[in-house]
């Protein structure tokens, strides 16, 4: 029982409060990916806006394709990197006080997008990308939510970064 109190107030007063946004962001990735794997063919594209496009891909590499032609480690190395980041995540959250709130949210949306493009190397062998934006010919590297939930996170991180710089200055 005490070990129920302990692990409700660390929830409480740290970032932790925050888990509810990484698995908002992980099922919303999760089943968005899963309606693309059912109703889309590979490389078939759906336009939605102009500008914009639901296009079905592959992404074997990291964020731009970064390494998706390496030869199959690759997907390893990403997967473990991936589960490590989520976890040093986990524990800087656990140091979060309570008075913060940028900070533990954008911890919480990497975390979600790290483990939904985690959870599609486990199980497909590379990341399911479908949004695709686009001007005449020039096209934006496909992405999905997971890595908006990330880049979400990592803009967050810099607000809260230059937030804090400002508020030591004064």
């Amino acid at each position: 029982m005490r070990w129920k109190v302990t692990l409700s107030s660390k929830i409480k007063e740290t970032g932790l409060r925050w888990l509810w946004l990484s698995l908002l962001a992980l099922v919303l990735d999760q089943v968005t990916k899963l309606i693309v794997i059912a109703e889309m063919r590979l490389y078939e594209s759906i336009p939605v806006l102009p500008y914009f496009s639901f296009t079905r891909v592959h992404n074997y590499g990291a964020a731009f394709s970064f390494l998706a032609d390496a030869g199959g480690w690759q997907r390893w190395f990403f997967t473990l990197f991936a589960a490590a980041i989520s976890v040093l995540i986990i524990w800087w959250l656990t140091k979060t006080r309570r008075d913060q709130i940028l900070l533990p949210m954008a911890y919480c949306l990497i975390l979600g997008g790290a483990i939904g493009n985690l959870i599609d190397r486990i199980a497909y062998g590379y990341v399911v990308d479908f949004l695709d934006a686009y001007y005449q010919h020039y096209h934006w590297p496909a992405f999905n939510i997971a890595d908006s939930a990330i880049f979400l996170g990592a803009v967050l991180l810099l607000i809260d970064a230059f937030k804090n710089t400002e508020e030591k200055s004064e």
